[in-house]
């Protein structure tokens, strides 16, 4: 398990190197091998063995799809992309609903995460025409619930390491949307893509708990 979490946070390391230096060949291979990493981790940790099990793998190769698809900036390839990646957090939502809850916590987390949710919306509402107005909601919507319900397991066990996991990879969401629709740049994947793996792999690592 230590070496597949090596290869996942190296591969992360040089994908970002090929980002900056745009080599797209390179890019391709280091971003599959980062985000295979994460799921053999999940089947490495018993992922096939119980229903919480399966729903994390099944939100973890939905994420695979979704970095896939992504490697293209043609818009054919970016719509089932984010679609993908909606589903991902649809799925780990019902993962974590799955273990234990506290009402408090569902309660701060909701508002928490409504208040980044509706900030993020803001920011984005006037670089958004169309289509991406509706389907950018409704990715934010995904996201407020499935870290919503992250924060309320996490204050039941007494262990932060699953909201962490949730809201880190929230925020690597924002990099994603920053780069597509309002300031394209190295910067965006710069720490973006760091934060994603290292959400990855501790959302697949809460299957060792």
């Amino acid at each position: 398990m230590r070496i597949t979490i090596f290869f996942c946070l190296a591969a992360c390391i040089a994908l970002v190197w090929a980002e900056l230096r745009d080599w797209p060949r390179r890019r391709a291979v280091f971003k599959i091998v980062a985000s295979t990493a994460f799921v053999v981790l999940a089947l490495q940790l018993g992922g096939l063995e119980s229903a919480y099990g399966r729903w994390i793998l099944l939100a973890l190769a939905l994420s695979w799809v979704g970095d896939v698809l992504l490697l293209s900036s043609r818009d054919p390839l970016f719509l089932p992309g984010i679609g993908s990646f909606l589903l991902a957090h649809v799925v780990f939502a019902l993962a974590f609903a799955q273990q234990p809850m506290s009402g408090h916590g569902l309660t701060a987390g909701l508002v928490f995460m409504g208040v980044f949710g509706a900030a993020v919306l803001a920011w984005l509402w006037r670089h958004l025409a169309g289509f991406f107005r509706v389907a950018v909601s409704a990715y934010v919507v995904a996201i407020v619930a499935m870290c919503s319900v992250a924060i309320a397991v996490s204050v039941a066990s007494g262990s932060g390491s699953l909201a962490a996991g949730a809201v880190a990879f929230a925020i690597s969401d924002v990099s994603v949307a920053r780069d597509r629709f309002v300031t394209p740049g190295f910067v965006n994947r710069a720490w973006g893509l760091p934060l994603y793996y290292a959400a990855q792999l501790v959302l697949a690592s809460s299957l060792n708990g």
